[in-house]
């Protein structure tokens, strides 16, 4: 398995606690995996939210279920959508955004969290009305703001296949996950949990002892005015542009 952490540009640091978790997968799924046939994200992309955080950077594990079921938007981060190429326009949110519930939903959360977006009119005219000179403007960015502040993007799955699989692949992949939060429990991290599948997870082994803060998944509505949300992300400020 350590031809897939090469595969994938992951960093020398993270082989200790990435290596056993892979071998916890059984065998044939691993050997599937290693094929690169049959699901996305690319196996080349498989696990890039390693490649671009260090574990000793990590302060926050989020858990959403499994990649967008879309080649183009499914790139090894959890919640980063690779189709999405700008996050506004000049009419508010871009189409994309608008398409992807879950995105469109967070990003509305997000901009109340700042204090820059009334929670009693998150329309598009509302958006559309906002000075937005030191905003972000792509997912990349995007992901470069969690990642500054210690968000690791991963999903309980880190394939997807087919809707009719997605539970299979989450079963599958319960082991390394267990022993990920093994790995990582030296680090103490937070762990952020996105909807049912994702609040499973504070019940694996190894992940027990750390705190968890579990919310509904962000394609209910209802997260845009969850103040939980707001008190965890709005200090992390991810819609604003940063100095690197």
């Amino acid at each position: 398995m350590k031809r897939l952490l090469e595969l994938n540009g992951v960093d020398a640091d993270w082989e200790p606690i990435l290596l056993p978790a892979l071998e916890a997968l059984e065998s044939e799924y691993r050997e599937w995996l290693l094929a690169g046939e049959g699901y996305i994200p690319a196996r080349e992309r498989l696990l890039a939210a390693f490649s671009t955080l260090r574990p000793e950077e990590v302060r926050y594990i989020l858990f959403g279920q499994d990649p967008y079921p879309r080649k183009e938007s499914a790139i090894g981060y959890a919640f980063i959508d690779g189709r999405v190429k700008e996050i506004f326009t000049p009419t508010g949110l871009s189409r994309e955004v608008n398409r992807a519930t879950s995105l469109r939903n967070f990003i509305k959360m997000a901009l109340v969290a700042d204090g820059l977006l009334d929670p009693e009119d998150t329309s598009q005219e509302a958006i559309a009305a906002l000075e937005k000179r030191d905003l972000i403007s792509t997912m990349d960015e995007l992901r470069r703001n969690f990642e500054y502040s210690g968000v690791l993007l991963l999903n309980t799955a880190l394939v997807f296949e087919n809707k009719e699989s997605s539970r299979q692949h989450i079963r599958a992949w319960k082991g390394f996950v267990e022993r990920l939060m093994e790995g990582m429990a030296r680090y103490r991290p937070g762990m952020i949990l996105f909807g049912t599948h994702a609040g499973a997870v504070r019940r694996l082994r190894g992940a027990e002892k750390l705190e968890a803060l579990e919310l509904e998944h962000p394609y209910n509505h209802t997260f845009v005015t969850n103040p939980k949300a707001h008190e965890l992300f709005g200090p992390m400020e991810l819609l604003k542009k940063r100095v690197l």
